[in-house]
């Protein structure tokens, strides 16, 4: 039989996952914001929290099941899907602004998406003209 995890430990780990997801908020917002300019990666996250890369990775995979990047890249995907909501936006401006370059903000996009960037945002744009009825004329 495992030996049970003490309950102090499991808080910890809770606590150690909000914290992370707290700050992938804060660092989203300021990219976006343009108070900053280039995107953290999961060490720089770890050291915002004063705990090492390793051990926030083990903790957050063994309280969530997933690593950090996979809450990570979810939610710069929730900005990218929300940017690209603005039609006056190119979508080089918004791969930008996420600090990528177009070719490889295109491929992240496309590979958490399953379609590009332009093409989701044709879909919001027909979903859009299709909510809106059509005029009634006599």
């Amino acid at each position: 039989m495992p030996t049970p995890i003490p309950k102090k430990l499991l808080a910890r780990q809770h606590e150690i996952t909000a914290d992370f997801l707290r700050e992938v908020d804060r660092h989203l917002a300021d990219i976006v914001a343009g108070r900053a300019t280039e995107m953290f990666e999961i060490r720089d996250l770890a050291g915002v929290l004063c705990i090492h890369p390793t051990h926030l990775s083990n903790t957050i995979k063994i309280a969530t099941g997933h690593a950090p990047c996979y809450f990570f890249e979810a939610r710069i995907m929730d900005v990218a899907r929300e940017l690209l909501h603005d039609p006056g936006r190119p979508v080089a401006a918004i791969a930008a602004q996420l600090t990528y370059d177009p070719s490889n903000f295109t491929k992240f996009f496309k590979r958490f998406q399953g379609c590009t960037p332009k093409q989701y945002r044709e879909q919001v744009w027909a979903a859009q003209r299709a909510e809106i009825p059509e005029a009634v004329t006599i």
